[in-house]
């Protein structure tokens, strides 16, 4: 039994008729008499009493038509709101992303997307990296989004969004007014770091040894959950830090911390999306994941756009 031929059914049923029924359904007659037999065999009743001016309904047919009505309409019901998930009408996305991205970029990326499709609910987590990429590998989340790589099975991961790291200080301190320190001298400074594991601190990990220096016999004097809680440290004078340049961004504009430049290192660093390609997910997942990509393209676009030269336009 399938839904053709419960249509044909139903057709046949109300317009008492397979000739008006094949007219209404654009089939040929054969076809739906094809359909009803088929129907019948399927079931081992016979559907309908054929007369020679009208068909009218056995009594196994009787018993078949609210039914196949009801199976119709829970049909059409399902397609209807399958059809509004395609269209991005309603739909769920459930995102995680460690602190940088979850704080300063993805709230506002989600406002946009949700102008374009406001019928879709967004729920996005924060956590630390590791966490964020556990619950991509669990499929609790659609997406996540880290500050640091990831390499493991079973799951795609792909630089997205261009970021550096800053070298901060407190306004109090002697580096205040200072252009530049080496990579020396930031590490007889006390230091107050991410926690091990988290995306900035693998990253400023990652580039200490790619300039020959490692954190070990470092001054590192507070550990610390959130970038918020390291900035606000660096500005009571606890100590120094690198941050993400997104975080740091207002309180060097207010004067909260200054900046300093550190010698001979390049800071730059990626934020990256993560997900499980052979998870299905969800019409928004896809959606948001296109979305998202498009984004990272111009924001990687406009950085280089800002370190280019300016050239002339190709004439029209």
């Amino acid at each position: 039994m399938n839904l053709k031929q419960l249509e044909a059914f139903l057709w046949v049923a109300e317009l008492q008729s397979f000739t008006r029924a094949a007219k209404h359904l654009y089939m040929s007659q054969p076809a739906v008499s094809f359909q009803i037999k088929s129907l019948e065999e399927s079931l081992g009743a016979t559907l309908f009493y054929r007369g020679d001016k009208k068909v009218e309904l056995t009594e196994a047919g009787r018993l078949l038509y609210p039914e196949a009505r009801q199976i119709l309409r829970h049909f059409q019901k399902i397609k209807a709101g399958l059809d509004e998930l395609k269209g991005l009408k309603r739909g769920y996305l459930c995102l995680g992303a460690s602190t940088i991205p979850g704080e300063y970029l993805l709230p506002l990326l989600i406002g946009r997307f949700r102008r374009h499709y406001p019928g879709v609910e967004v729920t996005l987590r924060i956590a630390g990296s590791g966490e964020v990429i556990r619950w991509v590998r669990e499929r609790e989340i659609d997406l996540g989004v880290t500050g640091a790589p990831v390499k493991e099975e079973g799951l795609e991961c792909l630089p997205w969004y261009r970021d550096r790291l800053v070298l901060i200080v407190g306004p109090e301190h002697p580096w205040a007014n200072r252009k530049t320190v080496s990579p020396g001298e930031l590490l007889d400074q006390p230091l107050i770091l991410r926690e091990p594991g988290s995306g900035t601190r693998r990253s400023l990990e990652a580039k200490l040894a790619q300039a020959g220096y490692s954190l070990e016999g470092a001054r590192v004097v507070m550990e610390l959950g959130s970038t918020r809680a390291v900035i606000t440290a660096v500005q009571a004078g606890l100590g120094v830090s690198l941050v993400s340049a997104l975080a740091a961004a207002e309180p060097l504009a207010l004067g909260r911390v200054c900046q300093v430049t550190l010698q001979n290192m390049d800071l730059t660093r990626y934020l990256y999306l993560i997900h499980a390609p052979e998870w299905p997910g969800s019409f928004a997942a896809g959606a948001f994941w296109d979305f998202i990509r498009q984004e990272g393209q111009a924001g990687k676009q406009n950085e280089s756009n800002k370190k280019a030269p300016p050239t002339e336009r190709p004439a029209p």
